[in-house]
């Protein structure tokens, strides 16, 4: 039995040092006290399964903690937190497992554990604010806008062009466009809001944007083949999807799976629309077999 239990032991030591290494590394006093709260439950927690194992683990490798330390300057504390207190809920489905094999006084005191685990740790976390989470909906707008209208633009180019060049050329130009066109929009919306800087809120909207349209539009520089180039192109919009829609999901602590389905049906179904589009379009106007004939 106590072999069995070991786990859990390293689960909750190995969380206790996460929280205590964050809480020491963080510069804001009021996240520096929730940290330690939660570092202190637990610990309180890691303190009940040593009494039942006697077993004592070996703390997290420094290279996890830097790891975890390094994330949460780079994706905030609020991702940070949520995603060690999604772990959390699984540990909670190990302990009601566990507790009918566990005498009345431990099982009692398990209760309060997974009591714990689920509401007072979850309200200290929601306690937590970060200015990345005030901002997070403008990022998410910059890069959602652009992946959906660039990925249209070069799925456009696919059906009326065979020249990669010119659909990266005209990703960028389109996407450089909209995306002042979308910063000056958020700026003047951000302004009927007193908790947001418009500045801030129109840079960061601005600065997604294009970088996304860049990341799109670079293997349409890389290769002649419009084909190998556009599915490239939609892999790195896939890719920021899913990664971005994980982000967002795992700081509004709902489930990502749907999300991300649903975002990139919504890429791929612009995507198939507008090359059939373009190609309509070319073979109305012969554009192919005019670039043809000027190309042989």
């Amino acid at each position: 039995m106590k072999s069995e239990l070991k786990k859990y032991v390293v689960d909750e030591f190995k969380d206790y040092v996460i929280y205590r290494s964050l809480a020491d590394a963080e510069r804001d006093t009021t996240r520096r006290e929730i940290l330690s709260n939660l570092s202190k439950k637990e610990y309180e927690h890691y303190m009940f399964w040593l009494q039942l194992t006697n077993y004592q683990p070996k703390p997290p490798s420094r290279l996890r903690i830097g790891l975890m330390i390094t994330l949460r300057r780079l994706l905030g504390l609020v991702f940070i937190t949520r995603l060690l207190e999604r772990h959390e809920r699984s540990v909670v489905r190990w302990y009601r497992e566990l507790s009918d094999a566990l005498p009345p006084k431990e099982r009692e005191t398990l209760f309060h554990i997974m009591r714990e685990e689920e509401e007072h740790e979850k309200m200290l976390i929601g306690q937590i604010e970060e200015n990345i989470i005030k901002y997070l909906g403008y990022v998410v707008l910059g890069l959602a806008d652009a992946i959906i209208e660039i990925s249209g633009v070069h799925a456009g180019f696919l059906g009326a062009t065979n020249v990669t060049i010119l659909a990266g050329m005209a990703g960028l130009v389109v996407g450089f466009a909209a995306s002042i066109s979308m910063g000056v929009a958020v700026y003047l919306q951000a302004k009927q809001t007193p908790a947001i800087v418009p500045f801030r809120a129109a840079l960061l909207t601005g600065i997604t944007y294009i970088s996304t349209v860049i990341l799109q539009a670079l293997p349409f520089f890389l290769t002649s083949d419009i084909f190998i180039a556009f599915t490239a192109s939609i892999a790195v919009s896939i890719t920021l999807i899913a990664g971005f829609t994980y982000y967002g999901a795992v700081v509004r602590d709902v489930d990502s799976r749907k999300e991300i389905i649903t975002n990139i049906a919504l890429t791929l179904g612009t995507a198939a629309a507008t090359y059939l589009f373009g190609e309509l379009l070319s073979t109305w106007l012969g554009i192919k077999t005019l670039y043809g004939r000027l190309t042989a």
